[in-house]
């Protein structure tokens, strides 16, 4: 993917990222995700009178609770003071450490109503212990072959993060004393993903949905699912996001940019040529999903992917020939095996 318009507004040039005190009440600290390509997760504190309110948390992870911890320290905060914590959306390395910090500091956590449906959901499903019987039956519908199930590369989910105490709406000002925060919302990458638009600072926090050098996952899970169109909503919400007159974006890795418009513009872009790639493999025969992803060229030759790996890149697939359905480019054959072909 193409560079931001704008020169980056910090980059690590010598190894990771330190905490940094980014001006006008506004810090940055580095949490790491051990074992992750990612390597970090920015979370942001925003002073307030009350104390500081974070933008996201962090893994759930003794490195990472000394590297936030230390963090806040090294600009005079403290955990037990935390006010309140807003997680951009539900996934690991963002959220995993907000139950941590209220439970040390008494501070409220909020996320949208969707993602907290989907933790409530997801520990309902962990309690069960049935996701991996689901996501077994979900691969062979997929058309995975028997080969691919035994594979025993696919790891059991990590444990849902802290439920909210706080659920949010499109729009919503978030509880930030002396500050204004507000919520927007932005599916796609999540059912309930937000970028955070600091109204007094001309900032917005983007979490995972616009990113300086690469593009969020955008997966349909179950992939043969009709009423939801994820990929459609995260177009949208790219437009919307990039309308926004802001100057600054800070994402939740890699680094702060400036060019918001120009950047959610080359990542709609990146989709478009994938729908394209795709539609080009529709020609012929039904084929069923899991030999069309396999077809697509991704950073990792396919006979080479995990188990964990080909499942995300079918739900990527799938997510992007929901977007062909819509617009009459492609035609689901059956279910079971999921099967499409050029309408």
């Amino acid at each position: 993917m193409t560079e931001p318009n704008g020169r980056p507004a910090s980059r690590p040039k010598n190894g990771p990222p330190k905490a940094e005190d980014l001006g006008g009440g506004v810090w940055s600290v580095p949490v790491p995700i051990p074992g992750n390509p990612l390597a970090y997760t920015l979370v942001y504190a925003l002073e307030t009178p009350r104390g500081p309110v974070l933008v996201d948390a962090g893994w759930e992870h003794e490195d990472a609770w000394d590297a936030l911890s230390g963090g806040l320290a090294a600009f005079g905060m403290d955990v037990a003071d935390v006010y309140g914590v807003v997680v951009t959306h539900h996934h690991p390395d963002h959220a995993g450490l907000a139950g941590r910090v209220r439970e040390a500091s008494g501070a409220w956590i909020a996320m949208h109503r969707a993602d907290a449906d989907l933790v409530r959901a997801f520990r309902a499903m962990v309690e069960q212990d049935a996701d991996r019987a689901w996501m077994s039956d979900s691969l062979r519908r997929a058309g995975a072959r028997e080969a691919d199930l035994a594979d025993g590369s696919h790891r059991r989910p990590v444990d849902p993060p802290a439920q909210p105490d706080r659920e949010l709406e499109d729009r919503d000002l978030i509880d930030v004393p002396g500050r204004r925060l507000r919520a927007i919302w932005t599916p796609g990458h999540s059912p309930g993903h937000l970028c955070l638009h600091l109204e007094d600072g001309d900032r917005i926090f983007t979490g995972d949905h616009v990113l300086p050098r690469i593009t969020p996952h955008i997966g349909l899970y179950p992939y043969e699912r009709t009423d939801v169109d994820p990929l459609g909503d995260f177009l949208a919400s790219l437009a919307r996001v990039g309308d926004l007159p802001v100057d600054e974006v800070l994402p939740a890795h890699q680094f702060r940019f400036h060019g918001l418009a120009a950047r959610t513009r080359d990542i709609a872009a990146h989709h478009e040529a994938r729908l394209a790639e795709l539609a080009a493999l529709l020609t012929g025969e039904p084929r069923t999903l899991w030999d069309l992803a396999s077809a697509l060229i991704w950073r990792e030759a396919w006979p080479e992917m995990s188990l964990q790996s080909r499942q995300m890149a079918a739900g990527e697939a799938a997510a992007h020939l929901r977007v062909l359905e819509s617009r009459g480019q492609a035609s689901r054959r059956s279910d079971d095996p999921l099967t499409f072909t050029a309408r």
